[in-house]
């Protein structure tokens, strides 16, 4: 098997485990409190990190002039985001909540053409973005709106049938933490290799989460079937699913890899189908197809770009 074999088969493990991660967080936030729930989380996922950081990254010890960045990815990217995507999840359906998600790409896109726009200052590179503005700003900007109208359709439909809207704020803001993250985790990439990145950040989002279990005592003790949700959260969408999105990115790039991570709403649907017998409104499903479209057209644009 060639590396890249065993790289696109690392990104598909990593679809299926985030897709159903949505369900495990529904079923799971049913018993735990949500703040909780990510600490056994990321608990779990912290020792399996280790294992995989003493194997692959035994020599890097966490410097000094990183710490800035990983403590803010940490709390955003883990902490924070989690807060929000655990209660989100357990307001809305697993399904819905996934579709949000799906354009955080086309976010990240729009946030890096407004960062090229105001903070480069040098000429030839503003030369360079004037030659290409269409593909660095048009059309993400398009791309951007078709998927938040997808989302407004996903979540103004439901919200018309149920009357709540607090779980897609919350879910909304999951993503702009996504966002944060990206961006203060982008320095150490030149530096730094991926398992001291995600070993760090994760070690410091599990901190960030303990002070707010204790405002969550007490809560009762759930069943076998909920442990093993959160285990699966924890060893497979944590730990294994952070390893093998690196290995995917090292090796079929960032392109490759956020096409078929764009995939996940459609695990997270069919999955919450099955699962918890979620179904959206035919209307619904064309928000689902708008976030897509205007993902695919950001991400097509950033390529030309």
């Amino acid at each position: 098997m060639t590396v890249r074999h065993k790289a696109l088969l690392a990104i598909i493990a990593c679809v299926f485990f985030w897709g159903f991660s949505f369900i495990s967080i529904k079923l799971a936030v049913e018993f735990i409190p949500p703040m909780t729930l990510g600490a056994l989380r990321f608990g779990i996922a912290i020792l399996f990190l280790f294992i995989i950081k003493r194997k692959y990254a035994r020599d890097e010890k966490i410097r000094k002039e990183d710490i800035f960045f990983l403590a803010g990815a940490g709390l955003t990217g883990v902490t924070i985001f989690f807060f929000f995507e655990n209660n989100a999840v357990h307001m809305i359906p697993a399904s819905e909540a996934s579709i949000i998600s799906a354009c955080v790409p086309a976010m990240i896109l729009i946030a890096e053409a407004v960062e090229r726009k105001f903070f480069i200052r040098d000429k030839e590179s503003e030369n360079n973005i004037k030659k290409t503005s269409f593909y660095r700003t048009i059309l993400p900007g398009a791309g951007a709106i078709i998927s938040l109208s997808g989302v407004a359709m996903v979540a103004g439909i439901s919200f018309s049938i149920s009357g709540t809207a607090r779980g897609y704020l919350y879910m909304i803001g999951a993503c702009l933490s996504w966002v944060s993250y990206c961006f203060l985790t982008r320095p150490l990439f030149a530096r730094r290799s991926m398992i001291y990145i995600v070993f760090w950040q994760s070690l410091i989002g599990f901190i960030g989460f303990l002070p707010f279990t204790l405002l969550e005592l007490p809560w009762q003790i759930p069943g076998f079937h909920v442990w093993a949700h959160i285990a699966f959260l924890g060893i497979f969408c944590s730990a294994l699913g952070y390893w093998f999105y690196a290995i995917a990115l090292r090796d079929i790039g960032i392109g490759t890899s956020a096409f078929f991570i764009n995939l996940i709403p459609v695990v997270s649907v069919i999955g919450g189908f099955i699962v918890l017998g979620e179904r959206l409104q035919p209307l619904q499903w064309v928000g689902a197809v708008l976030v897509l479209a205007g993902v695919y057209i950001a991400m097509i644009s950033s390529r030309k770009a």
